[in-house]
């Protein structure tokens, strides 16, 4: 069902994944002093492991996570005296916060630096060059053919469909000298887009402004400096954050469908799809995923990172730690809602693609 390619493709992407995110917290726990006993891709039986100083790094069986295993995490665990003060939980609530916060932070990291790669070797971008032109819209009713490149708009120069599109659908109802290259010749047409009902990618409904042309598929590869680069690498990765964030929130008020969240299945579909489409694709894929990692593990639930971070904060208000028996009730409840939320995702992953096709 699934090529071998996709199978590939999913376990390199979620190895990178959860690598960067699992190097966060090994990083930081190293920096601040802490002894870190293992540092895992995957979950489960151990297939391959090497012991390098105090530390076992392993590749485990299930290749759906990973861990890093760090002296103390169980304030009840017994230490030698060579390891006093190496372990977390001797550690102040800020410094165990940061080995916690690590994690998220290296997957926006990540994604910012895929982006900033991108930008440096080129991007590919649509031309304005017009591929089709709807019946009876403002375009065709101008003299928009099939074929003409629109170089300018109110004399502002353009050479990209998302120019184009960003003037467009902020200037609806407005006419505008649009400037069309068709063969040698430059013509001057007025055109005043009509406005339409749409989505934005928060299925928000929204008024835009449309002119009644599709692109024809031409595109051209855009370099950055490496100063631009880091600019819009930043600027990507934040915009992306925050559409993820307002995006699950969205989905908990009910207006994203429930049945858009994906699983393994659907991951495993996707990283086959975007291999096949080239590198660009599957890094663009993995910066995605890795923002989507990033945010869901800040969640204040139990057991994901967020939740730790949560524990944390309420002992630096209260002056002391969650009780035990608190902390492993929470997580129970925790690791009940992770469970349940892998299942939904399974099931609608089978729904997708067992029952619907």
């Amino acid at each position: 069902m699934f090529s071998l390619q996709s199978i590939v493709a999913f376990v390199f992407v979620l190895g990178i994944l959860v690598f960067f995110h699992e190097l966060g917290h090994y990083l930081i726990a190293r920096r601040i002093g802490v002894k870190v006993l293992k540092f895992s891709l995957g979950f489960g039986p151990k297939l391959v492991g090497r012991k390098i100083g105090e530390t076992e790094y392993l590749i485990s069986a299930v290749p759906l996570g990973g861990y890093v295993k760090l002296l103390g995490e169980d304030p009840t665990e017994e230490m030698s005296p060579e390891d006093s003060g190496r372990s977390f939980s001797d550690q102040t609530v800020g410094k165990r916060i940061a080995i916690v916060m690590a994690g998220p932070l290296f997957n926006l990291i990540l994604a910012a630096l895929i982006f900033v790669f991108l930008f440096m070797v080129g991007i590919p971008l649509l031309t304005t060059e017009i591929g089709d032109v709807v019946a009876d819209s403002p375009a065709m009713k101008a003299g928009i053919l099939a074929g003409d490149k629109i170089v300018a708009i109110n004399a502002k120069e353009i050479s990209l469909w998302d120019e184009m599109k960003e003037i467009i659908e902020t200037n609806r109802e407005q006419a505008m000298t649009f400037t069309v290259q068709r063969g040698d010749s430059r013509i001057d047409l007025m055109i005043t887009p009509m406005v339409v009902d749409d989505e934005n990618p928060l299925k928000e409904k929204v008024r835009v402004g449309r002119i009644g042309v599709r692109p024809k598929g031409a595109f051209i590869i855009k370099r950055y400096n490496p100063v631009s680069a880091v600019l819009l690498g930043i600027e990507r990765t934040w915009n992306i954050t925050e559409l993820t964030v307002f995006g699950i929130i969205k989905i908990f008020q009910r207006e994203i469908p429930a049945d858009t969240i994906g699983g393994p299945i659907l991951i495993l579909q996707m990283a086959g799809q975007q291999a096949s489409e080239g590198f660009v694709n599957i890094m663009l894929f993995i910066a995605i995923l890795s923002i989507n990692l990033g945010v869901i593990n800040l969640f204040p639930i139990p057991i994901l990172d967020g939740g730790h971070i949560l524990f944390f904060l309420i002992e630096a208000v209260m002056g002391k730690p969650v009780s035990i028996k608190k902390r492993e009730i929470a997580q129970q409840v925790g690791l009940f809602l992770l469970v349940s939320l892998m299942l939904f995702a399974f099931y609608n992953d089978i729904m997708r693609f067992f029952i619907k096709q």
